[in-house]
């Protein structure tokens, strides 16, 4: 394995996220020495990146969630730094983070995705309740693993006002966004191939930050048990979601599966979660891929623009 020379697995970071990246980059670090790679932590948060090329690092396995890590900033530091880094490049990482612009392009390319409307405190939340009806979502528009995200059931513009602040601390852009009732399912893409879906069975629908990552009691199937066919259909779809964002390698697109058999993609993750909850791992248990394997196969696509 020394031909990917030394290591650097990329993990914690200043973002909201900062507490699962250290869970994902420890075991994708674990599984990486395992099979006799030189990989190192790295946190940014706590290291100048300039130093990677000082260390002798030869790769980046990026490990980390949110901002600064998913949104093309490190991508592009790499870029400057000549390090071969896993995941998408500047642009399609820029591009999958904000939901809003993800949403444009998915909407204007025929990819089925919600409805929504960008918010702000002095909205006229009538009309949104007025088009997007009851419930809807508030999502601050740059974040992940369900940090600022809202649940609105109700007409009471008082109370909807006091959530969309609370959602608004996480991000300037803040997206009103339709509910979407149904099967939660989840489609990975490792390269260039839709791997089984996996069907998200949370309690009472509620697939928060903490049913993530730390609760026993959300179900996961995979494979998914929805019809054959139908499967296939929106795994293609997946790739093609992923694909018009200008992602590569390896990522993870969220779905819900109405009962009349139409499906809505909410968003795409170019750097999925790797823990022990996270759902890449079990898609590619799925298809015959280990743990060590996906990392490996993972770390094989890094590379610079």
């Amino acid at each position: 394995m020394s031909q990917w020379g030394k290591v650097a697995v990329l993990m914690g970071g200043a973002s909201a996220e900062r507490e699962v990246s250290l869970m994902s980059g420890g075991n994708v670090l674990e599984a990486l020495r395992s099979q006799n790679i030189d990989a190192h932590m790295f946190d940014p948060a706590e290291r100048n990146i300039w130093t990677l090329r000082d260390e002798g690092f030869e790769r980046a396995f990026l490990m980390l969630h949110g901002r600064g890590g998913e949104d093309g900033v490190i991508q592009g530091a790499l870029e400057t730094l000549k390090i071969p880094y896993t995941g998408s490049g500047v642009m399609a990482s820029a591009l999958a983070m904000d939901k809003w612009r993800t949403k444009m392009i998915w909407r204007t390319s025929g990819i089925p995705t919600p409805r929504y409307l960008i918010v702000d405190r002095y909205s006229d939340w009538s009309m949104v309740i007025e088009t997007l009806g009851l419930p809807f979502m508030l999502k601050a528009a740059h974040e992940g693993s369900s940090i600022g995200i809202a649940k609105i059931g109700h007409a009471d513009i008082s109370k909807i006002i006091e959530t969309f602040s609370e959602v608004a601390k996480y991000d300037e852009l803040i997206l009103a966004e339709e509910f979407i009732a149904g099967e939660e399912l989840t489609a990975t893409i490792l390269d260039d191939v839709a791997l089984p879906l996996v069907r998200i069975a949370a309690p009472e629908g509620n697939y928060d930050f903490e049913h993530k990552y730390f609760s026993d009691d959300t179900c996961y199937f995979c494979p998914s048990g929805i019809e054959t066919d139908l499967e296939e259909k929106i795994r293609e779809d997946a790739l093609w979601a992923f694909n018009i964002i200008g992602c590569r390698t390896w990522g993870r697109l969220d779905v819900i599966l109405r009962e009349d058999g139409t499906w809505s993609f909410l968003e795409i993750n170019t750097v999925p979660g790797m823990t022990a909850h996270s759902l890449v791992p079990m898609a590619a248990r799925a298809a015959g891929i280990t743990f060590e394997r996906l990392c490996l196969m993972i770390l094989e696509g890094a590379h610079v623009a």
